[in-house]
């Protein structure tokens, strides 16, 4: 075996249909200049195995679409995948994903297809946006050999930027939700989070225009020096 041979990661081996199916998946688009209603995005919650990035597994997915200004019900993704070798740990506890969901789940390569086809080249939104992002990014390349290129935009910090004067201490999901008076029915599974996100979202999207930030490349550029700014009063 060459040196080369032995630095180069090894790739998944996937079947003609799979190896098809990816290459006819849209190029991801960067955030543009059309408005936050015409923009199509794709809101995602990841259930895990724990939050070690580099360790643990993506176990479900829920996503949710927002087209025209409103939540599409009718374009909504779920999947639990097939991990039959995740052992019970506290996790179970929080999401209730035990051996049996998870034996009878789906092959993680095949469902993570279908999500890159769901989410298409539209932007996605996420709650801890970089959790996900890092998470789904390390399961497409361990399953299918894909690299992530879509945008996502973080909730979590969007919230805080456009609202300046709510204090609210390492506020989570729940705070927010709180905070803007949100009905969930259920917590910890992926595709109500995703959903409860999305209603969260299109909240601050409505607050975005009235500050005169309406389209996703608008939102991203004030993240931007948000965030700048955040760093330099921590003194980083």
């Amino acid at each position: 075996m060459s040196l080369f041979a032995w630095l180069r990661p090894n790739l998944p081996t996937l079947d003609d249909t799979a190896r098809q199916r990816l290459a006819q998946l849209p190029k991801p688009a960067a955030l543009g200049v059309c408005t936050l209603r015409e923009q199509r995005w794709v809101v995602l919650d990841l259930e895990t195995s724990g939050l070690n990035p580099n360790r643990d597994q993506v176990l479900s997915i829920g996503a949710v679409a927002i087209e025209d200004g409103a939540i599409d019900f009718a374009q909504q993704f779920e999947r639990t995948l097939y991990r039959p070798s995740q052992k019970t740990n506290a996790s179970v506890l929080i999401h209730g994903l035990g051996p049996s969901a998870l034996a009878a789940g789906c092959d993680p390569a095949e469902a993570l297809i279908d999500l890159l086809d769901f989410i298409g080249d539209s932007p996605v939104l996420a709650f801890h946006a970089p959790f996900d992002q890092r998470m789904l990014a390390r399961a497409l390349k361990e399953s299918l050999g894909y690299r992530l290129q879509v945008p996502f935009l973080d909730v979590a910090e969007l919230a805080p930027m456009l609202n300046p004067d709510t204090v609210l201490r390492e506020a989570g999901l729940d705070d927010w939700v709180a905070r803007f008076g949100l009905q969930v029915e259920e917590r910890h599974h992926a595709s109500a989070d995703a959903q409860v996100t999305a209603e969260l979202a299109l909240i601050l999207f409505s607050q975005a225009r009235r500050q005169q930030l309406d389209s996703p490349l608008q939102l991203e550029q004030r993240l931007r020096g948000w965030r700048r700014r955040a760093a330099q009063s921590h003194g980083l």
